[in-house]
């Protein structure tokens, strides 16, 4: 459980900053207002995706493992 956990956070940080970085630098372009957005967007994707990564992941994971595994 201790490794989900950490490698939740740690995939959060990393795909929400990704993400919220992408869209703010499109919809919002790099002014003054950008790092300030940045990281509002930032926080309030990590906050709902560390729940989604922790209890949907491992349903996604069992529906791959029963329907496209070789065995």
């Amino acid at each position: 459980m201790k490794q989900r956990l950490i490698f939740a956070l740690l995939m959060g940080i990393i795909t929400t900053c990704i993400i919220s970085f992408t869209l703010i630098s499109i919809n919002v372009g790099f002014t003054e207002k950008f790092l300030q957005t940045w990281l509002k967007s930032w926080l309030i994707a990590y906050l709902v995706v560390i729940p989604a990564i922790l209890f949907i992941a491992p349903r996604v994971q069992a529906f791959v493992n029963k329907h496209f595994t070789d065995n």
